[in-house]
């Protein structure tokens, strides 16, 4: 383990490694639930509201929401991981992983809401048929307001909390491979929220969901491990 990192606090490495642990298994969950919704149903492109009602009453899977909440889970999760990797960090890196835990608070807040209102306003919208308005608080449709909250969360603010918790990490072996997958989706996120500005779906598409999806699971994977090992050892 890198002697750069403080392990004196068993528990904070302990949370480290559930939290990580727990984040990748709820990422994982909503891949399974993607695919399966990919599956097991046609792609809906947004045209207009009575589209989306048609298309959701025609194939209803509680894939969807499990999804999301998967997602929720996964976005406290991250907060705590993040907190442990500050209270981890070599002094000369205290001040990096503070501002990666902010910038991580704000993905937190802002992705978690979007998902709140998906299972919570929008279902109970859609089985009640009260539908003014509701257009704008909908993930099905990439340019609602709600969306656009999502994706300045998964683009900017996780973009930011990942380029700051890079510096953290360092050296080489597992701290080091831990470094490139923060700086990796610091990358990719900035670059769907610039394909997302531009309207561009392609690097939407290809930035939110494989490049991030296996930057992330790398980043978990690789942090339970990292703090499986701190929790077990003391800073000599």
């Amino acid at each position: 383990m890198n002697s750069g990192f403080s392990f004196a606090d068993r528990t904070a490495a302990r949370r480290g490694f559930w939290a990580a642990l727990g984040a990748a298994f709820t990422f994982l969950v909503f891949i399974v639930c993607f695919a399966g919704l990919a599956v097991g149903r046609p792609l809906f492109f947004w045209t207009d509201l009575p589209s989306y009602i048609a298309f959701v009453r025609a194939y209803p899977s509680p894939l969807a929401d499990i999804a999301r909440l998967s997602m929720l889970v996964f976005a406290v999760l991250f907060v705590i991981l993040l907190n442990s990797i500050c209270d981890v960090a070599a002094v000369e890196h205290k001040s990096a992983a503070r501002l990666a835990l902010m910038f991580g608070l704000a993905f937190a807040v802002l992705t978690s809401a979007h998902y709140f209102i998906q299972v919570s306003t929008v279902r109970i919208s859609v089985e009640k048929d009260t539908l003014t308005g509701l257009e704008q608080v909908l993930q099905a449709n990439p340019y609602s307001a709600v969306a656009a909250m999502n994706m300045l969360g998964w683009t900017v603010f996780l973009g930011l909390a990942s380029f700051f918790a890079a510096p953290v990490f360092g050296g080489s072996g597992l701290a080091k491979v831990i470094q490139y997958a923060f700086l990796a989706n610091g990358i990719i996120c900035l670059a769907g929220g610039i394909g997302y500005a531009l309207e561009s779906t392609a690097v939407v598409f290809i930035t939110m969901n494989p490049l991030l999806g296996g930057a992330v699971l790398v980043i978990t994977a690789g942090l339970s491990r990292f703090f499986c090992d701190g929790s077990f050892r003391r800073e000599q």
